[in-house]
């Protein structure tokens, strides 16, 4: 339950981050988006790469590669990077919620 409740709310940091960038809100955009690589950080590190296996492999490549775009999203005030985490880190999310199911 703890890795939903960090995927949803990065998942809300990131929509956001898109709304301050839209209305040029540069220092809150950077905050926000701030808050979303650490909690991507932190279920990064929740990973365990040695029983995870192939998985969690995956999961820490891509999370890797949503860091790198989220900063990139920072620097060149690119909506479209936010959406495209955003896209990934809500498929996470999905497959999590169908687990508890």
């Amino acid at each position: 339950r703890l890795i939903q409740l960090l995927l949803a709310t990065g998942l809300s940091r990131l929509a956001q981050a898109k709304g301050a960038m839209l209305y040029g809100q540069s220092a809150q955009k950077g905050e926000l988006i701030s808050k979303a690589i650490g909690i991507i950080g932190g279920l990064r590190e929740g990973l365990d790469l040695e029983r995870g296996g192939e998985i969690a492999a995956n999961l820490d490549r891509l999370y890797d590669y949503m860091v790198s775009r989220l900063f990139d999203a920072n620097v060149s005030n690119e909506p479209e990077m936010l959406d495209e985490v955003h896209q990934l880190l809500s498929q996470i999310k999905a497959a999590w919620d169908a687990i508890g199911q």
